[in-house]
């Protein structure tokens, strides 16, 4: 079948990253997917939240936006049931990549605000920012203030959307596919292929294991082209 973009089932959208986009964060990225953009920026502060006090390890967390004009009509700049959904799944897939006792006392804060939205977006917030996270990283090193040999992340996190529609298995769904699948999953995966979480939903008709184990085939076929996206701009 003919995708409306024209890409193969199994082909990712064309997608970027562009480093430093933030003259001020300690790391910075804008991520590009065809029609869906998210800056993910990482800040970094001295100490950790309460409930990690005196426990000797640092912390990471997210928070999502999407702009008012993001999409086709003007959304309310308060953060929404959903935006807070999603910023817990991206902490818990960041947070999944790292040593918190290698992170020392610090607290890290992914921000991650849609510009442009056309399906996607939690995945590709997840994706940017772990570059975002991994700059930041390299920030504390270079001001001494975690040891340089310290491993702080494991390896790359990346996720990426899988469906099936009209039948057919499809990998990174735009809104058009999205909005029209029978199955929408959403995939976080390591680049060694470890999952992080799964979110899957019929939601036109029910799926089989036969069709979960070709998503998750699909998924990781992407996140491995994300994964060596994500190390080729880091260098």
């Amino acid at each position: 079948m003919t995708r409306p973009d024209g890409r193969q089932p199994d082909e990712l959208r064309p997608t970027s990253i562009e480093l430093g986009f933030q003259k001020y964060a300690e790391g910075s990225a804008l991520i590009k997917s065809a029609n869906t953009w998210v800056l993910c920026a990482a800040s970094v502060e001295a100490g950790v939240p309460s409930f990690l006090r005196d426990a000797e390890q640092g912390w990471v967390t997210a928070e999502y936006a999407m702009l008012p004009r993001a999409t086709h009509s003007r959304s309310r700049r308060k953060p929404s049931g959903r935006d807070k959904e999603i910023q817990r799944l991206i902490g818990r897939a960041l947070r999944a990549s790292v040593d918190m006792k290698a992170l020392g006392e610090h607290t890290m804060t992914i921000d991650c605000d849609v510009l442009q939205a056309d399906g996607g977006t939690r995945t590709a917030a997840i994706t940017g920012a772990w570059v975002a996270m991994a700059l930041a990283v390299k920030q504390l090193k270079d001001e001494g203030k975690i040891p340089v040999d310290a491993t702080v992340l494991s390896e790359p996190v990346a996720a990426i959307s899988v469906g099936i529609i009209d039948g057919e298995p499809r990998l990174d769904l735009p809104y058009e596919e999205d909005s029209n699948a029978g199955v929408d999953m959403n995939v976080v995966m390591t680049e060694s292929g470890r999952l992080i979480e799964i979110q899957g939903t019929a939601e036109k008709a029910m799926f089989d294991r036969k069709e979960l184990n070709t998503m998750l085939d699909l998924a990781h076929k992407g996140i491995l082209e994300l994964c060596e996206l994500q190390k080729s701009v880091l260098g």
